[in-house]
């Protein structure tokens, strides 16, 4: 294995310590990626330099043009506190001829905006909840032809920010408080989709042309009643003690046939072509009771700290999580040269 300089990107409040060293170290959960794959890297014998960003591109073309790495470690989920610029940076790594990890400036884009990503997945005929987008600093759009109940988010942003139990609204006006709070806090357009009733799965999807569908992840609601919406909100992702007060777990979703699995994983390498996207990505869907599956999110670059859904799933699959880093490095390099040669 070629030894490698690599270039690890991440938010310049995210550059972890040098003397965090120990998981009980309370500073650990702040850094848990950076740390992980930091010292991932530095255990395949890569030479590791962490430069942190935020609205400023200079740090990354000093260590370019200083310490000319071989590819970059891209962690950034966003550029200048803006989550819909991420492909902004991405596209500079492209302009600056230097690989990196994980998905493609138009992959990105595309992905990032929760409405264009549905409206080109309807496109080719996969099912999307339907939607209704309402933009900042315009005036209200008509509400008669929503269908009611909702799931309200703000449009871009990933991570579940801004969703709460209260996001699951069922009357025009609990829809106009949701919105109007996604717009003031969030500060972005806001989207309310058709809450769809099923299990919500998770799958991770490796790769560039050739594709791999690692085992399905599944948020599991133990202890909701029946009808109770059941939502990934913020607390829901963030708060371990959240969690098991409410009885709510992530585990693998084991007791689906093996026909319902085949054609999951045909219908999210469909997603993941429709939507442009390489290296790696975690599409979140809803199966209901029927069968049917119903398209949440595309999430390119999702979270991979050892303990994630995509990094679990790469372990259920047979890799340990060096190899899974190593993975990322080796399709970066390759979708590189293959669009060298294009």
């Amino acid at each position: 294995m070629k030894k490698l300089r690599v270039m690890m990107l991440v938010h310049y409040s995210l550059v972890p310590p040098d003397d965090l060293h120990s998981a009980d170290d309370p500073r650990m959960d702040k850094f848990r990626t950076e740390y992980d794959v930091k010292h991932a890297l530095l255990k395949l014998g890569h030479e590791v330099r962490v430069v942190g960003v935020y609205d400023d591109l200079l740090p990354i073309r000093t260590a370019i043009e200083e310490w000319k790495p071989d590819i970059a470690f891209n962690l950034l989920e966003e550029f200048a506190g803006i989550a819909a610029f991420d492909y902004y940076l991405v596209s500079y790594l492209e302009m600056m001829k230097l690989p990196y990890t994980g998905c493609n400036p138009r992959g990105l884009l595309l992905a990032r905006d929760k409405a264009l990503s549905k409206k080109l997945l309807a496109y080719h005929r996969i099912q999307v909840p339907d939607f209704h987008v309402f933009p900042r600093g315009r005036a209200s759009l008509s509400l008669r032809r929503v269908r009611y109940p909702v799931i309200v988010k703000a449009l871009t942003e990933e991570g579940s920010l801004g969703i709460a139990q209260a996001s699951y609204v069922e009357t025009e006006r609990q829809l106009q408080e949701r919105v109007q709070l996604i717009h003031d806090r969030i500060h972005d357009d806001a989207i309310a989709e058709h809450y769809i009733d099923g299990r919500e799965i998770y799958v991770t999807v490796l790769g560039n042309a050739r594709l791999r569908v690692l085992p399905a992840r599944e948020l599991l609601f133990h202890n909701a009643a029946d009808g109770e919406p059941r939502l990934a909100t913020y607390r829901v992702k963030w708060d371990d003690k959240y969690r098991e007060r409410r009885g709510i777990d992530y585990q693998f979703a084991t007791d689906l046939d093996s026909e319902t699995v085949e054609r999951m994983g045909r219908l999210c390498k469909r997603i993941y072509r429709a939507l442009g996207m390489s290296g790696y990505a975690r599409i979140d869907l809803r199966l209901t009771r029927n069968g049917q599956f119903y398209v949440l999110e595309a999430n390119p670059n999702p979270g991979i700290a050892r303990d994630e859904d995509t990094t679990l799933s790469a372990r259920r699959a047979g890799m340990s999580y060096e190899e899974f880093i190593q993975c990322t490095l080796q399709l970066g390099l390759r979708a590189y040269a293959s669009a060298r040669i294009q």
